[in-house]
């Protein structure tokens, strides 16, 4: 199907604009709302209100995902999101999106169709956080899957892992990030998914220096010009706190000790650490 047909069935379909700013090579990052430490959500969030971005279209969730289990926050329904946003500086589009539930297949096209016929995307990047056994304390790596060799070989010289492999379980379904490589593959839209080994007890807490690793990449690749100082400082008072959790729990410090020296937990020990390290970080926000 041709790009002007593309953009016809578009119109009368699922997708709905509710502007339309002029967009040329820009570089469409996109973030699912279910991540390992809400990963790629925090980036896109923090992306987005640094770049004064708004919702510039929308793909409509009835079709895609099942809207009798959506969710209730602070009395409010929270419907399934789907929408790109744009902000003046207009060499970045972000894409987020709740996993689709139905129709990966069709779901994805319709997102590529709205980043190259309308948005003209030269370049897109998905994000994703993996559960580690790296202490909280260790720099975070930044890890690349790629669509090419040329795309990975472009990024080759980004302060990141460009030569890392993963293979799909067997028996196990490709994640939705390796389908949206193939299908912006099969688009000639260069793709890469950034991800980041996140501490296995910052999973469910959410991880700052995880989330900072990914917007350096993306403020020096596309001159974004953004001061990281609040986020620094998140990552200061998170250490903080866990640093003052082990000098208050001999528990929770053998634990982290035995990670630093690169030993396992057992999954008792683990879930337990987990449980902790949440609730020394809530009481303390």
């Amino acid at each position: 199907m041709s790009s002007s047909s593309r953009a016809k069935s578009l119109t009368n379909g699922p997708v709905e604009f509710l502007r339309r700013p002029r967009l040329n090579k820009t570089a469409l990052i996109v973030s699912w709302t279910v991540d390992t430490a809400g990963l790629s959500e925090s980036v896109t969030s923090y992306l987005n209100r640094k770049l004064s971005a708004q919702p510039f279209c929308r793909i409509d969730p009835g079709e895609f995902y099942q809207l009798e289990g959506v969710n209730i926050r602070d009395a409010v329904v929270q419907f399934p999101e789907a929408t790109f946003y744009v902000g003046p500086k207009k060499n970045v589009v972000v894409f987020r999106s709740a996993p689709p539930r139905f129709d990966w297949y069709r779901f994805l096209n319709l997102a590529l169709d709205v980043a190259s016929d309308y948005c003209h995307v030269s370049e897109l990047y998905a994000i994703g956080g993996m559960v580690s056994l790296v202490p909280h304390a260790a720099p975070r790596e930044l890890l690349g899957n790629f669509s090419t060799p040329e795309m990975r070989e472009s990024m080759s010289s980004q302060n990141m892992s460009v030569n890392w492999n993963y293979e799909t379980p067997a028996g196990q379904r490709p994640t939705l990030n390796s389908f949206l490589l193939w299908a912006a593959k099969n688009r000639g839209i260069p793709a890469a998914t950034l991800w980041v080994p996140v501490p296995f007890y910052l999973a469910a807490s959410g991880d700052p220096m995880a989330q900072l690793r990914v917007l350096e990449f993306f403020n020096r690749k596309f001159d974004l010009c953004l001061s990281f100082d609040d986020l620094d400082e998140e990552v200061r008072r998170q250490n903080r706190a866990i640093t003052r959790a082990r000098k208050e729990s001999p528990e929770i410090d053998g634990y982290i000790s035995k990670i630093e020296r690169g030993e396992t937990l057992s999954d008792e020990d683990s879930q337990k650490l987990v449980s902790l390290i949440e609730k020394e970080l809530i009481s303390r926000r």
